[in-house]
């Protein structure tokens, strides 16, 4: 700042000389130029009354403007960016400044502090009283951290008991889910396994041709199954559940009331599925008809005489089509069957196999009075009742 100069310093000064006079060259050049040009149109005038007068600059005069404006601009443009640089510069020692005093300030607001205290005391502090305070130190910074780790061990074992009944009630509904549908993941399975006691290799296909004398114990046997299962004839159509819970049982209704070797239809039934935590050791012993094909040989143990089928035909029916089993037949007919799809009681599975030994020429026929009627209404025997049924037949009474 220069007071004898109204306030402005000799450097701004400067500038605004070397800007007047520029500006002075750059007006004097273009009046020079613009009276050139007047005067060439004035002479072209006569020619020229209708086009527009366009000053004509030489290139001397041109060259002399563009000097004179880059001259303005290098020293305008170099005042102002050397003005920034001492300008920041300024600002960056007095930041420094600022900062340094800052520092000496808290030394000495410490040093002030410190000789407070040891005015009081009289005393200084002794290295031992320096360890025991180190010592304190460090035995609180040991509980701040077990602190620390206690809330958060405490803060897992909130969220682990919030996640407890979640945990439970999903398990509960997997718990129930499975006594309820088990048996469609187990009878599967059980379709490829021996689903009796009795080793594979015990069973073999014997020569129907053949007829032999076996023990009197009524039995059915499926070789290719490897199915050997007691079987219960004469039963009544209430009691044919608690049978198959014993093996297979035999009931006979109108038109199909045949026993082996009698002409006629033969009916046989047995559980395909059953839950898995079942005592019944038959649940499973008809899971695998579906494989039986046509030809597949049957045997019947009867009376001490072993009766031999041969698969002809399988059929699925509704549960009530009790009417499937009435066989219009002039031979010994013999009819398996069990609920299907496996895992369920939805619907029916028939196989029908025909008598091929012994000879049945001289066969008696079956009887006219059946010990159950047929009745539409009556479905026909089904698997074990699943734990939601077995539930609703104990609130039901049935």
């Amino acid at each position: 700042m220069d007071s004898k100069n109204g306030g402005q310093s000799s450097s701004d000064l400067q500038r605004q000389a070397a800007a007047a006079l520029a500006r002075k060259k750059v007006l004097a050049a273009y009046a020079e130029s613009a009276k050139k040009a007047q005067k060439q149109a004035s002479e072209n005038s006569a020619h020229m009354k209708n086009t527009p007068i366009t000053p004509k600059i030489d290139s001397e005069s041109w060259k002399k403007y563009h000097s004179a404006w880059q001259d303005y601009y290098q020293k305008y443009y170099s005042e102002y960016y050397s003005k920034a640089a001492r300008a920041y510069i300024e600002k960056e020692k007095l930041k420094e400044a600022r900062e340094k005093a800052e520092e000496e300030e808290i030394l000495s607001s410490l040093a002030r502090s410190s000789a407070k205290l040891n005015k009081k005391s009289g005393l200084s502090l002794s290295e031992d009283k320096i360890e025991d305070e180190d010592s304190t130190t460090i035995g609180n910074m040991l509980k701040t951290k077990i602190r620390k780790k206690a809330v958060e061990s405490v803060k897992k074992t909130r969220r682990g008991r919030r996640l407890i009944p979640i945990l439970a009630g999903i398990a509960v509904v997997l718990f129930i889910l499975f006594l309820q549908y088990n048996r469609l993941i187990f009878a599967p399975i059980m379709a490829y396994v021996s689903p009796g006691n009795v080793p594979a290799s015990d069973i073999e296909a014997i020569d129907p041709t053949i007829t032999q004398t076996v023990s009197s114990d009524p039995r059915l046997i499926i070789p290719k199954l490897n199915v050997d299962v007691p079987v219960h004839f004469g039963i009544s159509l209430s009691e044919v559940m608690p049978a198959m819970a014993d093996g297979v049982a035999h009931y006979r209704i109108a038109g199909a009331s045949a026993f082996p070797g009698e002409i006629g239809n033969l009916v046989i039934t047995g559980h395909s599925a059953g839950d898995v935590y079942s005592s019944n050791p038959y649940k499973y012993i008809f899971s695998g008809l579906e494989r039986l094909e046509d030809g597949d040989l049957i045997y019947v143990n009867y009376k001490s005489v072993r009766y031999t089928y041969s698969v002809f035909k399988k059929d699925v029916v509704e549960p009530t089509n009790v009417a499937a089993l009435v066989v219009d037949t002039d031979k010994p007919i013999l009819t398996l069957v069990t609920c299907t799809p496996l895992g369920t009681s939805r619907y029916r599975l028939l196989l029908f196999a025909e008598q091929i030994s012994p000879n049945y020429d001289k066969a008696g026929k079956e009887e006219n009075l059946p010990t159950v009627d047929r009745n539409e209404e009556t479905p026909l025997p089904s698997n074990e009742p699943s734990f939601f049924e077995g539930i609703w037949n104990f609130l039901t009474g049935n």
